[in-house]
């Protein structure tokens, strides 16, 4: 039985799995998409977790101990678990600047970088909105960051690697016109969102959020903030709010139980629901319950 579980562990090119550990699983399917049968990958947060809020294990130091690469989203996303994780596991590599740290935001165009910050504005992210992985275009752009630091890794297997990537983009874009086409009767519909964590998604989509039920990011709804969100819905004719599934709904349910239309529940990562495997199923799910969505409110 030892001989079968070492075989397995070695791919046909007959190297050891390069050992990947991410932040989110959305950067844990693309490196697998990008590895092939080359990479073991684990991520540390789950899909249907708030990434800003993971309790560091010990098993995830274990894990960092142990990767040859870690990826992250990168920004101030999870700047308040994933630095002590790293320190803790006394792994080289994988700390900032090292060869096997990867930064999954690297060339990305980041939306809502702030002017001036304070508290006042309530959890402003000083780099940008750091959601970017919402965007599928910017899945290219996390594939190809991803890339380069396996071929870093083990530059033998460069070709390998080059061609995953070639069938990952080649997909991802077939995929993306699929989605827009999806969506085209419903460019520039406005909706309302919980949190300001969608501005990639809205841009990529062509949506329009009108407001938000936090008052502030970060700050939970307010009477106030709610009732302004209710007269906007009734004068504007808005049917929708999205909400992620970390994000308890009873505010949303209260608005759309005065003004009518629909409380939606999307995805915000791979595996947020059964089903959603892969980074294309992730928006496989979203544009389809948002089209089922906007096509009950013209009913």
């Amino acid at each position: 039985m030892a001989m079968v579980i070492v075989l397995m562990a070695v791919p046909a090119n007959g190297q050891k799995r390069l050992n990947v550990v991410t932040t989110l699983p959305d950067l844990q399917q693309i490196a697998e998409a990008i590895g092939g049968d080359r990479v073991e990958a684990t991520a540390i947060a789950t899909g249907f977790q708030n990434p800003h809020f993971v309790d560091p294990k010990p098993s995830h130091i274990i894990k960092l101990s142990r990767a040859d690469l870690f990826v992250t989203i990168g920004l101030d996303l999870t700047s308040g678990w994933v630095p002590p994780l790293l320190t803790s596991s006394r792994n080289s590599k994988v700390q900032p600047g090292g060869s096997g740290y990867i930064d999954a935001s690297e060339n990305v165009p980041l939306l809502q970088i702030p002017s001036s910050v304070s508290r006042e504005q309530g959890d402003i992210h000083v780099y940008g909105n750091p959601h970017y992985w919402l965007d599928p275009a910017v899945g290219h752009v996390m594939a190809h960051n991803i890339y380069e630091g396996l071929v870093r890794i083990q530059p033998e297997s460069a070709d390998y690697f080059a061609a995953n990537l070639e069938a990952f983009d080649e997909g991802l874009d077939l995929k993306i016109q699929e989605w827009k086409d999806k969506m085209a009767p419903f460019a520039g519909t406005e909706i309302i969102a919980y949190h300001n964590q969608w501005p990639y998604f809205e841009t990529a989509f062509d949506l329009r959020i009108a407001e938000f039920l936090e008052p502030k990011p970060g700050i939970p709804p307010t009477p106030s903030q709610l009732s302004k969100v209710m007269d906007l819905m009734e004068s504007r004719d808005i049917n929708v709010i999205i909400i992620s599934p970390y994000f308890k709904p009873d505010s949303a349910e209260l608005v759309v139980r005065s003004t009518g239309g629909q409380v939606v529940t999307l995805a915000t990562s791979v595996s947020a629901f059964e089903g959603i495997d892969t980074y294309f199923d992730l928006f496989d799910y979203n544009v389809n319950v948002l089209v089922s969505a906007f096509n009950a409110a013209d009913d």
